[in-house]
């Protein structure tokens, strides 16, 4: 995958994964599909399909409420039974009979909304602010949540895996989806019906997973070739790939197996290895979707008092495992991604003069290498703190060699096993909260993002379902900021772009991020925010502003810029009350440089005072866009933007399987 999501996947087993494709016309006995468990709810309004399987041929009788339909297994065991559309209400119990009788109490029906994503939409409420508050105060009996098991497949699956319904109490909403939640509970309070959550995500997944195999080959630039059959296959693929990227990365480097001097030792000559900027993925630098182990390598200068002083390495976070040697001693060895590395060093270690230190880092999946605060790469000596954050030279000893599927491997692996099994399910729409694990293909996330969107509606049959999403938070420390470009930025402007498809909306999160933590712990205030949209545009309540500021247009005056945008509200302001902050100009030189800017009514004007004639504006085209506040009065930050179409970083990455 490419970069960061921060956290490791959870291993599925490619047995556990087919076995979702296994028919389930083997079991005699009627069953329904996993989705139909006790405190279920179903969508209000619309024709409710349920099925299930059972004997082939067998008839197969639905009651609910005041509704009976009828129907009969096919071929292949599976049945299904159509319903005509329920008002809001319950408890009922759904009875299914044939040659046995299955009953599912206490179902309600309401609202229905798919919450998906990676590990934003994932992390839940126990994960959030004031997090032991909220499970405390979480007794909602009319909010449900369904959190669909994380499961793989080759191709689309029969039904999801184990999973159940849940009643929002203190003793379940802990693990719910905070998003999912918080926007759920907003809809209860405004609405007064219930609310059901079907939470599909999965941490560090990339977009090109969730997409089905018939959008995939409709697409020119994601129908790269065949998807492999079986694990055997993939592996082949994947290895000669890693052999060719690592080829092409270290140039003229000669195997692992040649070297006669230990890496970790001082007097081996690396002057022929690549280099690393740490902290910063190693997917984001040329290593992309690369696991396996790769070594970094630094040499410091220390004087005399500063090696005799009692010392300790800070390393910082490493994902996934380190093992640290300083002169050519191990000094160290850990796991965990998001572990802070410490290492206290022995007296004597140390040397004045040139000192060597040297990681092995290994990856099982995600993110690869160091990252987190540069500040917290450090190497205290005494009083002193030598920092440690910047270039290493790096080699890679050798790529993983692929024993288990992670989802990101291939396309197509998340949709077919946990979003397929639930098309015929009824949802009022969609909850999207993701786009960490493809900031490098950024540019091409406004043709996927899209495609996504376009596909599940017409997996639902359902051509206007409604697609609300989340804008990346800000997120890196505020000194890696850069104004020669961003991938985080051209990845928001891409879910900017896509607000052009109808029935979509976008909540921006660059003020509620966390600079050293891709999981922001504010989900209060990003369900919030969804939920104004589903209000506004699916309940009637059209006088609620749903959104902040959206750039629109410029228009010059002499050398000053002009702009205008929708969603203004009942007004611009600056969220913090200050200085309008976060504009930066180019003239035809194309350097952009800070700004100012001002506010005149609905109108910012932005102007360089040794710039005659701008020629593009930029706001909050940073990584971290934490510091620019331009909002409106209704509280919701303007999306960053720009108004220039020049080449960014990401014009030509592409997603590779």
């Amino acid at each position: 995958m490419t970069m960061f999501a921060r956290e490791k996947w959870l291993r599925s087993s490619l047995l556990a994964a087919l076995l979702l494709t296994a028919g389930a016309a083997a079991q005699a006995e009627v069953r329904l599909a996993r989705i139909f468990s006790d405190h279920a709810v179903l969508q209000r309004g619309q024709a409710i399909a349920v099925w299930g399987w059972a004997r082939p041929g067998e008839p197969v009788q639905v009651d609910f409420n005041q509704q009976s339909g009828r129907g009969s297994a096919d071929a292949h065991g599976r049945w299904r039974v159509l319903l005509k559309p329920e008002a809001a209400g319950g408890p009922y119990t759904l009875t299914v009979r044939g040659d046995n009788t299955v009953s599912v109490k206490d179902v309600l029906v309401g609202e229905v909304w798919l919450a998906s994503g990676q590990s934003n939409m994932e992390l839940n409420v126990g994960q959030s602010n004031d997090a032991a508050r909220e499970v405390a105060q979480s007794n909602w009996p009319l909010i449900r949540h369904f959190k669909v098991a994380k499961t793989m497949a080759w191709q689309a699956a029969d039904d999801i895996g184990p999973g159940q319904w849940q009643v929002s109490s203190p003793a379940s909403s802990a693990e719910f989806s905070a998003v999912g939640y918080f926007f759920a509970r907003k809809l209860q309070q405004e609405l007064g019906v219930p609310i059901g959550i079907i939470n599909a995500s999965w941490g560090g997944s990339n977009l090109e997973t969730w997409l089905s195999a018939d959008a995939l080959a409709a697409h020119p630039t994601l129908a790269l070739a065949p998807l492999p059959v079986n694990l055997d296959a993939f592996r082949e693929r994947y290895r000669n790939r890693m052999q060719d990227l690592v080829a092409a990365w270290q140039p003229g480097v000669a195997p692992a197996d040649d070297s006669t001097v230990p890496w970790q030792q001082p007097e081996l000559d690396d002057s022929a290895w690549t280099t690393l900027h740490a902290p910063q993925y190693w997917e984001e630098q040329g290593l992309e979707d690369l696991d396996g182990v790769l070594w970094y390598r630094r040499a410091i200068e220390l004087t005399a008092p500063q090696a005799a002083a009692a010392a300790t390495l800070h390393l910082g976070m490493i994902d996934d495992c380190d093992e640290s040697y300083v002169n050519g001693r191990r000094v160290g060895a850990s796991c965990g991604w998001d572990t802070p590395r410490h290492y206290a060093l022995a007296p004597g270690l140390l040397k004045p003069g040139n000192n060597v230190l040297a990681v092995r880092v290994t990856d099982t999946g995600g993110g690869g290498g160091f990252h987190g605060a540069a500040a917290a790469m450090r190497l205290q000596t005494g009083s002193d703190s030598i920092a440690l954050a910047g270039d290493w030279k790096a080699r890679v000893e050798s790529p993983s060699q692929k024993e288990q599927l992670t989802p990101n491997d291939l396309p197509t692996l998340l949709f077919n096993a946990m979003i397929s099994p639930l098309t015929d399910f009824p949802v009022r729409g969609v909850l999207w909260y993701q786009g960490e694990s493809n900031v490098t293909r950024a540019h091409q996330y406004a043709q996927t993002f899209p495609l996504l969107i376009k596909d599940w509606r017409r997996q639902w049959q359902q051509p206007q379902l409604p697609f609300y999403f989340v804008q990346l938070a800000s997120f890196l420390p505020l000194e890696k900021n850069s104004l020669a470009g961003s991938n985080w930025a051209e990845l928001r402007e891409a879910q900017r772009q896509t607000l052009q498809l109808p029935g979509t909306g976008m909540v921006v999160a660059t003020d509620i991020g966390d600079a050293n933590d891709i999981h922001p712990r504010n989900k209060q205030a990003v369900g919030m925010r969804l939920a104004l949209h589903a209000l506004k545009n699916e309940y009637g309540h059209r006088q609620l502003v749903a959104s902040g500021p959206l750039y629109r247009s410029l228009r010059r005056r002499g050398a000053q810029l002009e702009l205008s945008f929708t969603d203004v509200g009942r007004g611009l302001v600056t969220a913090d009350g200050g200085v309008l902050r976060g504009f930066t100009l180019a003239d035809e030189r194309r350097q952009f440089l800070p700004a100012q800017a001002c506010i005149e009514g609905s109108k910012v004007i932005v102007w360089h005072p040794a710039m005659a004639h701008p020629q593009a504006v930029r706001y909050g085209w940073v990584d971290n866009a934490e510091e620019s506040n331009l909002a409106n009065r209704d509280g919701l930050p303007a999306s960053p933007f720009r108004s220039d179409d020049w080449p960014g970083l990401t014009d030509q990455a592409r997603y590779r399987y």
